[in-house]
């Protein structure tokens, strides 16, 4: 938690944004000016401006000053990511449940939403998929396709969220491929079925797909908690990239 002199600091810089008194793209007045205009010091200021940073809130230009971003869903929202991969095992189950209840909406929008470049580039993800001989190859080329489906939607805000609850159910795929040897194919083909009902342009039949795929991986996990199963070690798997598996 940030100090109270700099939280007082943080929530000035958001008010003057929130008010209108600065918009997105437009730069901060010099430190000393704006130190004095919100009534804090220049030391809690400049804690404000790296923690509004951090947020993407603000972006730091070096040589020409510090500047409000566009204050897209998409810098806003990395913190999910942020936070979901600091999680710790025990909330994988709530993390698979958070993408069952999201995802086939998601994808039911993709559905009517596509553009035929993005519907392309999900075929294309789906070929890496099913020619991909190791498993980290694979991995990367389901997670792009999730990414393009989520962007598909339109809806900015879903597409971030999404995005940053899903990666901390990379590891689950990791975990499933090493030990079911029909994981992989099973994948490859529920993605099969999403794209085809997104280009028929059927979004109750996306939404249906999207959830097939979404509760197969619960109902696999589910069982391997009430089991007692822990995940292979590290050497059981040569092929993992470990960088794209933390929760």
């Amino acid at each position: 938690m940030a100090a109270p002199l700099t939280e007082a600091a943080i929530e000035r810089v958001r008010h003057l944004i929130i008010s209108g008194r600065l918009v997105p793209g437009e730069r901060l007045p010099a430190e000393a000016e704006l130190s004095a205009e919100l009534g804090v010091s220049r030391s809690s200021l400049r804690e404000a401006v790296r923690g509004l940073v951090t947020a993407g809130v603000l972006d730091v230009r070096r040589g020409d000053g510090t500047y409000v971003t566009s204050l897209t869903p998409h810098l806003l929202l990395t913190g999910i990511q942020a936070a979901v991969e600091l999680m710790q095992e025990d909330s994988i189950l709530d993390l698979i449940e958070s993408r069952r209840l999201i995802e086939p909406g998601v994808t039911a929008l993709a559905a009517v939403r596509s553009s035929a470049e993005q519907r392309a580039e999900m075929a294309r993800h789906i070929a890496l998929m099913a020619g991909a001989s190791a498993q980290k190859d694979l991995i990367r080329h389901d997670t792009d396709f999730h990414a393009t489906v989520a962007r598909a939607s339109h809806n900015p805000v879903l597409a971030s969220v999404l995005t940053g609850i899903s990666s901390g159910t990379v590891r689950t795929r990791v975990w499933r491929g090493i030990m079911d040897a029909e994981a992989n194919h099973r994948t490859v083909e529920e993605h099969r079925a999403i794209l085809a009902a997104i280009e028929a342009g059927d979004a109750n039949l996306a939404e249906a797909a999207a959830l097939v795929h979404v509760a197969s991986v619960e109902s696999w996990l589910q069982t391997m908690v009430a089991s007692g199963e822990t995940e292979p070690d590290e050497a059981s798997d040569p092929d993992a990239d470990r960088s794209l598996t933390s929760v």
